[in-house]
């Protein structure tokens, strides 16, 4: 982690430390070509005064006397889905202490899933997010408001502060790489987090995984995450 988020560092929530990682960076990248309009109703929202009436939902004025907004999920350029993987190897390590300034493998992935987030719903593409080991652990739906928005960074500051976290859960992400590629029907950018170590998964098991997504039309991106100290440099005592 960058030396320049030391003034934010002491702040808990996860949004907020990845909102200040990506500020500035995304200038320049696409943008919808869909400029307030869409098809698919998003939420409704309170009526600030001096706003443009269009958008005035007067049948629940009627109802409840207040005014609301209608708020709609404008069409996107892109899909995306990332997938973290949560087994018990990506919290080696286990005898020191994660921090932001110093991650294990899981909270580096949780925090790069927030700052790629924040990239996503700034340029309007819709996102989702699934945590897996050797099973889906979660998977949400993949959508651009700010109510699902808050949803995903609610789900990995959850992730990030389990206390608890069991040193016997498996991975073999071969299966739930199957699973999704199943289960997202609409062509998609897939993102995967993970150390690639397993218990059962062969090479040629994970490359079928991945090719199976690639064969229902997914876009897939893997980072491998790697313990620098101990699994790069194999600094032991």
């Amino acid at each position: 982690m960058s030396a320049n988020t030391e003034n934010f560092s002491r702040y808990d929530l996860i949004e907020f430390k990845t909102a200040k990682i990506v500020e500035g960076f995304i200038t320049g990248l696409h943008k919808s070509p869909f400029h307030g309009f869409s098809v698919e109703f998003a939420e409704h929202r309170l009526y600030n005064s001096g706003e443009s009436t269009k958008h005035i939902d007067w049948k629940l004025y009627a109802r409840t006397d207040k005014v609301f907004v209608k708020k709609y999920e404008e069409e996107t350029n892109l899909r995306c889905l990332l997938v973290v993987d949560t087994s018990s190897s990506m919290i080696f390590p286990f005898d020191i202490t994660p921090s932001f300034e110093s991650p294990n493998k899981l909270s580096f992935s949780l925090f790069a899933a927030g700052c790629i987030s924040h990239i996503l719903y700034k340029q309007r593409d819709a996102f989702g997010l699934a945590r897996i080991s050797d099973k889906i652990e979660s998977l949400t739906e993949i959508k651009a408001n700010f109510a699902h928005k808050q949803h995903i960074f609610t789900s990995l500051e959850q992730m990030l502060n389990e206390k608890q976290v069991s040193k016997n859960i498996s991975t073999k992400i071969d299966n739930p790489l199957h699973e999704i590629a199943e289960r997202i029907h609409k062509r998609s950018l897939i993102i995967i987090f993970t150390d690639l170590f397993s218990n059962e998964t062969s090479n040629e098991d994970l490359i079928k995984s991945l090719q199976h997504l690639r064969y229902n039309k997914h876009e897939v991106i893997l980072f491998h995450v790697c313990d620098k100290t101990k699994e790069v440099d194999f600094e032991f005592k």
